[in-house]
């Protein structure tokens, strides 16, 4: 007897060690013969990989370890795990049971004990079978249901195991739903009185249902707009850290759609960091392309270099595999990983370029917007997303072609069919636009410096005249964005400008700190004394240009010493209205020879001022041949000024030795005829 009792209790010393000391299982045989987990005093600090290999336990355990749990905040509240709270769960669905080890032998009437127990079990498990309720499905519960609120009064009916699919449920139903129509039926959802005990039961069950059914729950939630800061949304937070060597590849891209659809915070930062550990290990093991581009947006833009190549590497791999959807979501998936690869988009391009029918204009914008956050620029693929939208631009919404030409001007892409087109249908119907739009288009049009044939003056009038409607409630600053834009276009419309030269809309408009209203001043200022001279003039007491260093091109310093020697040259000017140049040449007026600044000229109308522009690649349309607004009006203003100018492109004169930025220049200074002239004298010596 005594031999019997030591034996059983060494048997439970034994057992008590298999279970986790954060948790306890007790077995109560309630309902219809199924067991309750209770968990008592969840410790949520102990938080490891299970299996991650041994270089990367550690550090995965150390992770973890500093994660916070926050309190529910006002709009939603619930009462957290109790160290005594009960769930039902049917054995069968519990993916996770105990077991003896096989090695902890039983002495033989224990062993009998225990076959009669099990022998119990299943014969109460037969007879209640057919009272045991069906496991809830998801997709059948969406279509039984209308309402969020529907589902949550199915749950409160009959709960089933698990809950997620509750969860999975309300999120499905709210897809289909419009955006008022969505709103009011959360706020239903969070008042419902079954609601709460959803959430306590999604919590007590989120450690032992399956992986995925979790990560779809969680999915659902930050979907379903349930603050982020709740208990419950941390709690699985932390339970998906727990359990995150349970990741597959779908559970992968699910994970990572979570991730990306959440704010930062620190359980949310500490799983990131989790799951960029599992891409680095898997990355080769990836075998959808839908999976990999979800890893890729979801890393962030400051993960490691190395992981960040790693899946450039693997997507190039995969290249051969891109679907047209593949290969339009590739560039918002690099965008928001923060990674330029120019190869991997050079491809992307040309399979968007030859699939572009079709293509949705959502997926357009995220191009266009992804190419600009990647500084990535490709003239074939801009032309031909805009020769697409051109030749089908009567589908499109007004406001859509708008958007599309604002990512264009911000890309510096002027395309002129398209711009054309747009201008025929804005000056056909002018009465379409609203204040925004006008304001829009202007900007965009202004900053191209777009302008087509004879239709020119009549766009100006018509934006001009539609604007002047808006007089009555326009912003101060609106109205000097737009007539600011009208100056770069050379027009000026008086009914907008008046209105900008009261001393209090002037002081209204000069706010401390902010130097984009006083620059446009600058430039209404200075069209209205050069292009417009018979304009009274008007003292608007502006304050002084913000002082910046500038450093002229030194090669074409050089260059010029060499052509001209010193003392016929002058650099960095400072010109009225707030203009600068980088060199200055006094010639004869047929510029023929330069004159130096040293000699006391008694007429102005003896000399050719000739101003000397370095200009960096900004200054032009991405096509690197038209230069953009503010360039054009400062040339119009240097012509009025009486210079001749000189355009010297600072990205072409790197590449260019001192002799060619010697013989460019020379070409450029002395006119046709003083050439003509120099090549006969120098046949006539001969």
């Amino acid at each position: 007897m005594n031999n019997r009792a030591s034996a059983i209790l060494l048997n439970l010393r034994q057992f008590s060690t298999l279970v986790p000391t954060s948790r306890t299982i007790r077995l109560y045989p309630l309902g219809f013969s199924r067991p309750k987990v209770v968990y008592s005093n969840w410790n949520p600090r102990n938080l490891l990989f299970s299996d991650f290999g041994n270089g990367v336990q550690s550090s995965a355990r150390h992770l973890f370890q500093d994660a916070l749990i926050f309190k529910s905040g006002d709009n939603f509240q619930t009462k957290g795990i109790g160290t005594e709270t009960v769930l039902t769960v049917d054995r069968p669905l519990c993916p996770r049971r105990l077991s003896f080890d096989s090695n902890h032998s039983l002495d033989p009437d224990d062993a009998l004990k225990k076959e009669a127990f099990h022998h119990k079990a299943s014969s109460e498990d037969v007879l209640t079978k057919e009272t045991k309720p069906t496991p809830v499905n998801n997709k059948k519960l969406s279509e039984e249901c209308s309402s969020l609120s529907d589902v949550l009064d199915k749950f409160s009916e009959r709960p089933t195991f698990p809950s997620s699919n509750y969860f999975s449920a309300m999120w499905i139903i709210a897809k289909r739903m419009s955006d008022d129509q969505k709103r009011v039926e959360k706020q239903l959802m969070f008042n419902h009185p079954a609601f709460n005990q959803l959430c306590e039961q999604m919590m007590r069950e989120s450690k032992i249902m399956h992986y995925d059914h979790l990560l779809f729950s969680l999915h659902a939630m930050v979907k379903l707009g349930i603050p982020q800061n709740t208990l419950l949304v941390q709690t699985l937070l932390r339970v998906v850290q727990e359990r995150i060597n349970e990741c597959d590849e779908k559970c992968l891209s699910v994970l990572s759609a979570i991730l990306e659809a959440m704010e930062p915070c620190k359980n949310v930062d500490v799983l990131r960091a989790g799951l960029r550990i599992l891409a680095d290990q898997r990355v080769w093991k990836i075998e959808r392309v839908f999976t990999l581009q979800a890893l890729i947006r979801c890393v962030g833009k400051d993960a490691p270099i190395a992981l960040k190549r790693k899946l450039e590497m693997k997507a190039l791999r995969e290249l051969d595999r891109f679907s047209d959807l593949n290969s339009q979501h590739m560039f918002e998936a690099l965008a928001a990983m923060n990674h330029r690869s120019i190869v991997l988009l050079d491809e992307c391009s040309k399979m968007v370029i030859g699939n572009i029918h079709g293509c949705p204009f959502k997926v357009l914008i995220n191009i266009l917007q992804s190419c600009k956050d990647l500084r990535y620029h490709n003239l074939d693929l801009f032309k031909g997303i805009a020769d697409y939208v051109a030749t089908t631009i009567d589908v499109w919404k007004l406001k859509q072609v708008i958007f599309l030409l604002i990512l264009l001007e911000n890309l510096g892409f002027r395309h002129t069919d398209l711009m054309d087109v747009f201008m025929k249908k804005v000056i056909a119907d002018p009465a379409s636009l609203n204040m925004k739009n006008i304001i829009c288009i202007l900007h965009v049009y202004s900053s191209l410096n777009h302008f087509y044939k004879c239709h020119t003056s009549e766009f100006q009038e018509a934006m001009a005249n539609s604007l002047t409607g808006y007089l009555h409630n326009i912003s101060s600053e609106n109205l000097l964005s737009a007539v600011c834009s009208f100056c770069l276009m050379n027009h000026f419309p008086m009914a907008l400008i008046n209105p900008l030269l009261q001393k209090d809309v002037i002081k209204e408009l000069l706010i401390p700190g902010d130097e984009s209203n006083a620059h446009k001043l600058r430039i209404l200022a200075a069209c209205l004394k050069l292009d417009i001279p018979c304009h009274k003039a008007v003292d608007f007491d502006l304050p002084p240009r913000p002082s910046t260093t500038l450093y002229p091109n030194v090669k074409v310093a050089d260059a010029l010493s060499s052509l001209l020697g010193e003392g016929y040259f002058s650099k960095d000017i400072q010109l009225p209205h707030n203009y600068h140049i980088d060199f200055e040449v006094r010639m004869d007026t047929n510029r023929s020879q330069v004159l130096p600044f040293s000699d006391a000229v008694t007429s102005a109308a003896d000399i050719q001022r000739v101003a000397v522009l370095c200009v960096p690649r900004s200054t032009y349309c991405l096509d690197l041949a038209h230069p953009r607004g503010f360039l054009a009006m400062k040339l119009r203003h240097l012509k009025i000024m009486g210079f001749h100018v000189i355009l010297v492109h600072n990205w072409e004169v790197e590449r260019l030795e001192k002799e060619d930025v010697i013989t460019f220049l020379k070409t450029k200074l002395y006119s046709t005829e003083a050439f003509l002239t120099a090549d006969v004298n120098l046949q006539s010596t001969c």
